[in-house]
């Protein structure tokens, strides 16, 4: 029997034998092709996330752009995984993963800000003490006005 190509099919159990895959239709096959390839690229995107965020929070110093980069190339990865299982049923172990990362990511993105907010202060201490050590006073009430404008 002939299956439409974007036809869901159910998805097979996590670890199922390859005995088990070759009896499944080509689609089905597909898909549990495709599960370990996600699986692999949820991995490599926790890992990286929760290095990053344990650097954070032990305020270790840091590559941000190096790490940008790399959760970047795993997003990636991740999307092309997952748009290979367009149209495929519901997975709920794959749903579960998917939760986590999601929830890791929230936290990364908290420690990030947290940093970046640091950053902005420090910047700001930083431009206020350059400025007023460059002043002679002539502009500084002038300076001042323009910079507590809304």
């Amino acid at each position: 029997m002939l299956q439409r190509y974007n036809q869901p099919q159910p998805m097979p159990p996590v670890g199922a034998s390859p005995a088990a895959l070759n009896a499944q239709s080509p689609a089905a096959a597909r898909v549990a092709a495709n599960v370990p390839m996600l699986d692999v690229s949820i991995q490599r995107l926790e890992e990286l996330i929760e290095i990053e965020t344990s650097a954070l929070r032990e305020h270790k110093a840091i590559n941000l752009k190096e790490f940008n980069d790399r959760k970047s190339q795993a997003l990636l990865e991740l999307t092309r995984s997952l748009r290979s299982l367009q149209g495929t049923g519901p997975n709920p172990a794959l749903a579960e993963r998917v939760a986590a990362l999601k929830t890791r990511l929230a936290i990364n993105q908290a420690m990030l800000k947290i940093h970046l907010e640091a950053v902005r202060e420090i910047a700001t201490s930083l431009s206020d003490a350059i400025r007023h050590s460059d002043s002679d006073g002539t502009y500084t009430q002038a300076i001042s006005a323009v910079a507590k404008r809304p």
